[in-house]
């Protein structure tokens, strides 16, 4: 009798720890982990914000409810944030990063420090579509394509530099479209609003959803977008109608391409698909949280989840397009 309760006693025991241990290793790969954000602006941008709100709402949806923590590492039209993310962090999932809608570009022009292919990034997909727009002060007598065509004296915007979108978009408008401009740089998109603000200088390029809380206000008037259209600029002017030179209007159209993917999300290469499959899951999810998109609403912006293999598809798009266009598309675009 005792030798029988040994022996119901041990097989519970060995039930227990097999049973334990089975928990354990059901237990969700990102519980109690730290997932980081690093997003390659600085600040307070609209690629910052939105990371941000992305921090508070995925782990909702992330089994495992990791801690998500928001690294900002700008420089160089996010190359630098790039360039980490690709070679530096590790494949684990624990580092995703918020890069530039502008790095196809800056990859098919072969930009300066770029070490990193983005077809082999591991991706998450664009958190939001994004249409460029040109926007100038509300207290100047600029209203229209024409009245910009008119002006006396070059037109002064912000911009953070040559390989940053908010220059390209005007460089364009100045080298076919018949306008002028003086680009004066600055060290961030927030640093060209607080210029815009103190009128020290007439206004800036950039997306629609970054500057729409300065157009609610009166701030600045958007005079004209790319051909990305989102609701509220659908009649606003498109730079490639504003030209007739065929190579321009081509010209402008591949800079346009990217804007689709406009606030993309990428990991390491080589991270495992189950992995990528969990977090791709959980942005598609977080992005529409009635919760998330009260708040961008809120900070006059939008979100929505555009999959990773259309980002791809955009990304191989740029990248695949025959030399003699890029040979041309470089003498206007340069990073």
């Amino acid at each position: 009798m005792r030798k029988e309760k040994l022996c119901l006693v041990l097989a519970f025991l060995v039930f227990s720890i097999f049973s334990l241990q089975k928990e354990l290793w059901a237990a969700p790969y990102y519980q109690g982990k730290v997932i980081r954000i690093i997003v390659g602006h600085e600040v307070g941008g609209g690629y910052d914000r939105l990371a941000r709100l992305l921090a508070r709402y995925l782990p909702k949806y992330i089994p495992g409810k990791p801690s998500i923590i928001v690294q900002n590492m700008p420089g160089a039209g996010t190359i630098i944030a790039a360039n980490y993310i690709y070679s530096v962090a590790k494949p684990d999932g624990l580092t995703l990063g918020a890069i530039d809608r502008g790095l196809p570009i800056a990859q098919m022009v072969k930009g300066d420090g770029i070490r990193f292919d983005l077809r082999k990034f591991s991706w998450i997909g664009s958190a939001a579509a994004e249409s460029t727009i040109l926007c100038l002060r509300t207290d100047l007598p600029y209203k229209t394509v024409e009245d910009l065509r008119k002006a006396k004296e070059p037109i002064h915007l912000g911009s953070v530099g040559q390989a940053s979108n908010d220059y390209h978009f005007p460089s364009l408008l100045q080298e076919f479209a018949g306008m002028r401009f003086k680009m004066i740089n600055y060290v961030s998109g927030t640093s060209i609003n607080l210029a815009v603000e103190r009128k020290e200088v007439e206004g800036r390029a950039g997306s629609f959803n970054a500057l729409k809380p300065m157009i609610e206000r009166g701030v600045i008037r958007p005079l004209l977008r790319c051909r990305i259209s989102q609701p509220g600029i659908e009649n606003l002017p498109v730079d490639e109608d504003l030209t007739t030179n065929k190579m321009g209007k081509t010209i402008m159209a591949l800079r346009s391409a990217p804007d689709r993917a406009g606030r993309p999300y990428v990991a390491p290469p080589a991270v495992p698909p189950e992995i990528m499959k969990t977090i791709r899951e959980a942005f598609d999810k977080a992005l529409r949280d009635p919760g998330l998109q009260a708040d961008v609403t809120k900070q006059m912006m939008a979100a929505e989840y555009i999959p990773a293999d259309e980002c791809l598809k955009i990304v191989n798009f740029v990248l695949t397009q025959p030399e003699e266009l890029v040979r041309e598309f470089t003498k206007y675009i340069k990073f």
